[in-house]
C-alpha cells in the first residue's frame, strides 16, 4: 500500500440510536475509539443527520478537528440499506473511499454498534481491501456479542441469522430449522427483529419452539433500562414478557 493512502477506520456507535434515553458516550466507548472519531474529517454512513448527531455527542467529550459544517460525509445508497451489500449486483463502494486514496484517513459508521456488523457497510470495507487501503477496527459496543455473552448459551460455537421471515407459516417454518440445528450441534442461533415487531416474533417463538430450548432475549442493551432474560421456553411461557416496540432487541436460541 502506499504510504500517502488514508486507512479506513471502523468506527461503533453506542446501542441507543432511536431509543428514548442515551448513554454517556465515555460509557460504552473508550478514550482512544473517541479520540479517532474526533479526528477524522472523512466518513461514510447509513445517514448523514444522525452521523452529525453522533458526531455531536464526540465532540462534547473530544474536540472535532473540524466544525461538523466542514465536515465530508458521504451516505451509503437507501438500496444497500435495505437489500444488503452483498446482493446479485454487489455494491461497487470504491467511489465513496476517493479521500482516502488521496491521502485522508476515512470514518466508516452505521447508525448504531459496529458498522458491518447486523449493519450496512461491508461493501466499504470489502472496496477498502481491493484498492489496498489499511483496515482498522476500533472498540466499542457490538450488540450480538454483548447478547451472547449475556445469554449462557454457547459462545463457541454460534451463528448469526439476521432477520427471520415476516410472513407467518414462513417464519415458523425457519424457527423450527434454526432449532433444529441447535440441537443437533449445540450451535447457538442469533437473530434480530425491528423493534415493533419483537412482540409477534416472541409469540411466534414461544408457540413453536419445544419446552426445553433455551431461548434468550437481549433488549436495550448498555441502556440503564436493559433487560437479558434466558429459560426454558416452558418456563418462558409462565411469564413471558416482551420487549416493547422502541427497544431494539437480539434473540438466541439453543441448548
Amino acid at each position: 500500500m502506499s504510504q500517502s493512502h488514508g486507512k479506513l477506520y471502523l468506527v461503533p456507535a453506542p446501542l441507543d440510536f432511536g431509543c428514548d434515553s442515551q448513554t454517556p458516550l465515555a460509557e460504552v466507548l473508550p478514550a482512544g475509539t473517541l479520540a479517532v472519531a474526533a479526528r477524522l474529517q472523512h466518513w461514510v454512513c447509513e445517514n448523514a443527520k444522525s452521523a452529525r448527531a453522533y458526531l455531536k455527542r464526540v465532540g462534547e467529550l473530544q474536540a472535532l478537528a473540524s466544525p461538523l459544517q466542514a465536515l465530508d460525509i458521504r451516505e451509503l445508497p437507501r438500496e444497500v440499506h435495505k437489500k444488503g451489500d452483498h446482493g446479485d449486483t454487489p455494491f461497487d463502494a470504491r467511489p465513496l473511499l476517493a479521500p482516502a486514496l488521496a491521502g485522508h484517513d476515512v470514518g466508516l459508521l452505521s447508525e448504531a454498534g459496529m458498522p458491518a456488523v447486523a449493519d450496512p457497510g461491508s461493501s466499504v470495507v470489502r472496496a477498502a481491501h481491493e484498492l489496498g487501503l489499511t483496515v482498522v477496527p476500533l472498540v466499542g459496543p457490538v450488540s450480538l456479542l454483548l447478547a451472547l455473552a449475556a445469554s449462557g448459551l454457547s459462545g463457541q460455537n454460534f451463528a448469526f441469522v439476521g432477520y427471520l421471515p415476516q410472513e407467518a407459516a414462513a417464519r415458523v417454518q425457519r424457527i423450527r430449522e434454526l432449532e433444529a440445528l441447535a440441537l443437533r450441534t449445540g450451535q447457538t442461533q442469533l437473530f434480530i427483529e425491528t423493534p415493533y415487531r419483537n412482540a409477534a416474533l416472541l409469540e411466534s417463538l414461544l408457540k413453536t419452539l419445544q419446552p426445553n430450548t433455551r431461548l434468550a432475549v437481549a433488549s436495550g442493551l448498555t441502556l440503564a433500562a436493559a433487560q437479558v432474560r434466558s429459560d426454558t421456553v416452558r418456563h418462558w411461557k409462565q411469564r413471558a414478557a416482551a420487549p416493547d416496540k422502541d427497544t431494539p432487541a437480539v434473540f438466541a436460541l439453543g441448548r
